[in-house]
């Protein structure tokens, strides 16, 4: 008699490697939602894969208990980019964060994202390079102290949302490390989505950049300071649901109004199918505007590994050799 595979639990995903990661560090609560999302979505160990790049976030290959590959730095895209193609079956995961990924990384993930490969991107941004102690990285505010900026940093940082959605990214997402139901469902649905998925997560580094998420994490100032995305859900906000997003003509982009409880009326409906309003949402920033938050964009096309694995496309070495584009170089001859 046929026995069915037994469901793995999350602790099932666990390995026997020493968590090396700061006390305190958001990392932990990924790693645990992770785990959640693993056993809910029926993860098979042995058909899925952590491909990672260099940085404190980088180390989850090690943690998880399927495939993982920890790469060399910013590479993680290049590299899961092979794994897919060789295998377009494989469950593929890439773990980055803001230095990792968009600073040496950028380029990599990037064309990633054009090409929409089937995978996830989870991109753990805590605005530091907290494995080399704390240096500023791409995405950290004018003005950041740091060991490479003393006296201040002067670079404009770069907005990982607005990067991915620019790059043609079909799924961009936002969640924060401890907010665990609302980072679990975004995971969902970023495996749920046949692409490339990106999903930005705000890490909280305890050491070197505590509290830089504040102004919309904090308990008492995430329910005024954060809106929840939902397809097809008024865009609403504040302790008592009194506050909404709407259209503003004058300046053709996004504005905060006063709304009834349970009516909503002006508020505009998020539609994650809309682009111009995912780019809309992620320029939004507090205390003017709340952070939008959960599933920005999602609007599925064809997938590059796919088109790329077509048999039409595949052709034998000897073909190759014989179709004209090749030249033979005789033994002595000079070049011309």
């Amino acid at each position: 008699m046929n026995e069915f595979p037994k469901a793995l639990k999350p602790a099932d995903y666990a390995t026997d490697q020493e968590v090396r990661w700061c006390p305190g560090c958001g990392d932990y609560a990924v790693l645990k939602a992770m785990k959640t999302v693993l056993a809910d979505i029926g993860a098979k160990r042995e058909n899925t894969v952590f491909v990672s790049g260099i940085g404190c976030s980088s180390r989850f290959p090690y943690y998880i208990d399927t495939y993982g590959f920890h790469t060399i730095h910013g590479r993680a895209p290049a590299i899961a980019t092979g794994i897919m193609l060789a295998n377009p079956d494989l469950d593929v995961w890439i773990i980055t964060g803001d230095g990792d990924g968009l600073s040496i990384g950028g380029n990599h993930l990037m064309h990633l994202l054009r090409r929409n490969l089937n995978c996830q991107v989870l991109l753990f941004n805590n605005e530091t390079y907290g494995l080399t102690k704390g240096q500023y990285s791409p995405t950290s505010r004018v003005k950041t102290r740091s060991p490479s900026t003393p006296a201040g940093s002067i670079d404009h940082p770069v907005d990982p949302a607005q990067f991915a959605l620019g790059s043609g990214a079909r799924f961009v997402a936002r969640a924060v490390d401890t907010q665990i139901k609302q980072l679990v469902d975004v995971l969902k649905a970023a495996h749920a989505h046949r692409g490339a998925a990106f999903v930005e997560i705000f890490q909280n580094c305890i050491v070197f950049n505590e509290d830089v998420f504040d102004d919309f994490t904090a308990r008492d100032k995430a329910a005024g300071n954060q809106v929840a995305l939902q397809h097809g859900a008024p865009l609403v906000f504040g302790e008592d649901q009194t506050r909404a997003l709407a259209f503003d003509p004058q300046t053709l982009g996004l504005s905060a109004i006063d709304v009834v409880p349970g009516d909503h009326k002006g508020a505009l409906v998020h539609d994650a199918g809309n682009r111009n309003l995912a780019f809309a949402l992620s320029q939004m920033t507090p205390p003017e505007l709340p952070m939008a938050m959960g599933v920005l964009y999602d609007n599925p096309t064809e997938v590059y590994d796919v088109g790329a694995n077509d048999a039409s496309r595949k052709r034998a070495l000897v073909d190759v050799m014989r179709s004209g584009f090749t030249w033979t170089v005789e033994p002595g001859a000079k070049a011309s």
